[in-house]
């Protein structure tokens, strides 16, 4: 399989470097193309101008004339402006198949690896926390019920029954709901109300019956393999704490978060994002450990570079927190320390997990969720008015399409709660269906990778039990 695998992807990179070496050619019929519409353009707006003039000379001539006259030229007139859309059209059929396919191709190469892959993974059982989310419980339904036939995995559809039953019947699922509960890949499991996205962390020790308690007790109990919400992160949280507890030597646990960087085949993993406010360098050396861990066996990093997160480059640089905790990495050989991480760097591709606190990640986080939304439209005023500007946006449209996808925190759905002892997602509130879905592919990764029985191991560091 492997080899099969290896030899798919030499397959898909050599027909791209060859496409690549015809590009002048393929640029050549591309210009060609582009100019055949403006040509079209200028002998449409020719023709509109000879047609007025010959429609107002034969008004003077006689009625009827004028009137054939003008049917004639509106005839003509069609004509020259399908010349225009079909130049239109042959540039923008000419390019996308030759310079953005290739590309494309690769992408959908390693994708179907990955598919591969998964069709001969075991079905795992996932908890979700169906009743958790601003939009919930629809779009929660809507995502687990696409990613049951995407990957191998079934889901413990935690909420109140009678409810998700009546929201899925006005939305048209409760037939596909009904199906895979009767092909015994989804169950519901009855719960009380969630906590609410204004309730306190501490909620859940009161109200045992909550959803996200309910979807914790099913992992403790090892009815699954993993929990997710998008409900209160706070809760979820002392829920994981309070139920399946903590790894020993782990103070405390940390949102582990997915960010894109230059090479899409290589995020990054910047943790904490929101977890705990106010760190002790202690805390940032574990999160070092837990981060180290997550990207050799879920990203598949042979020797992943941890960052700090700090105003410089230099060790001298930061506040008291920055430099002691930039002497305990730099002592802990255990994995490879690449020094303080400048925030221009953080997506730059240098670093493979950056650590900070949970008040600094978290507002680098939302940052990074704006930027996506904010660059496609300063992209979209910038482009030309006009046909021009209409064959040009043609062009680039799959481009603009794909970069918004690498920016688009729903293509990553959610992030880890690292240091606690089972595999936790935690969802963004607005959730939507395919945030749902990636959330839970991150879920099955981590799971199917064994991610927490390196993270077990940690126990048996030094620097844990000094």
């Amino acid at each position: 399989m492997e080899k099969e695998s290896f030899n798919k992807k030499s397959r898909a990179i050599r027909r791209l470097v060859i496409w690549y070496k015809r590009n002048s050619a393929v640029t050549s019929i591309v210009d060609t193309a582009a100019n055949s519409a403006v040509t079209a353009s200028n002998v449409a707006g020719n023709v509109v101008s000879g047609a007025g003039s010959v429609v107002s000379t034969a008004s003077n001539v006689a009625g009827n004339v004028a009137g054939n006259v003008v049917s004639s030229a509106e005839s003509v007139v069609h004509t020259a402006s399908s010349v225009v859309s079909n130049a239109s059209s042959i540039a923008k059929n000419t390019l996308q198949p030759l310079v953005f396919d290739p590309l494309k191709r690769l992408q959908n190469n390693e994708n179907l690896i990955d598919k591969e892959e998964a069709t001969n993974s075991e079905r795992i059982w996932i908890a979700v926390d169906g009743m958790g989310g601003d939009y919930a419980p629809v779009p929660i339904l809507e995502g687990c019920l696409d990613a049951i036939s995407r990957f191998p995995i079934n889901i413990k559809f935690v909420g109140k029954i009678e409810k998700v039953k009546y929201e899925a019947e006005k939305v048209g699922l409760i037939d596909l709901l009904e199906k895979e509960i009767d092909n015994n890949r989804l169950e519901l499991i009855d719960s009380g109300d969630p906590i609410g996205m204004n309730e306190e962390a501490t909620a859940v020790r009161k109200r045992k019956n909550a959803s996200i308690n309910v979807a914790m007790d099913l992992v403790k109990t090892n009815k699954a393999k993993a929990v997710y919400s998008a409900g209160n992160s706070g809760a979820l949280m002392a829920s994981a704490i309070f139920r399946i507890g903590r790894l020993k030597g782990i103070e405390r646990p940390a949102i582990g978060a997915l960010f894109p960087t230059r090479d899409q085949t290589r995020p990054v993993l910047v943790l904490d994002v929101g977890a705990n406010t106010d760190c002790k360098p202690s805390y940032l050396h574990q999160f070092a450990l837990l981060g180290n861990v997550y990207a050799k066996d879920v990203l598949q990093i042979k020797k992943p570079r941890v960052g700090l997160l700090n105003i410089g480059e230099e060790e001298c640089k930061g506040n008291d927190l920055s430099l002691k905790t930039f002497e305990l990495l730099s002592n802990d050989k255990s994995f490879d320390f690449g020094g303080n991480c400048e925030g221009r760097d953080v997506l730059s591709g240098d670093f493979d997990v950056v650590v900070c606190d949970g008040f600094t990640g978290n507002i680098l986080l939302k940052f990074l969720e704006s930027v996506g939304g904010v660059l496609l439209d300063i992209l979209r005023s910038e482009l030309p008015r006009g046909r021009r500007g209409k064959v040009g946006s043609a062009f680039l449209k799959s481009n603009l399409l794909r970069i918004k996808k690498r920016l688009d925190h729903a293509e990553h759905g959610g992030a880890l709660l690292l240091g606690v002892n089972g595999v936790c997602v935690i969802g963004h509130g607005s959730s939507k269906a395919l945030s749902v879905v990636s959330a839970l592919r991150l879920a099955h990764s981590a799971v199917n990778h064994n991610v927490m029985k390196n993270l077990n191991q940690l126990q048996n560091l030094q620097v844990l039990n000094s």
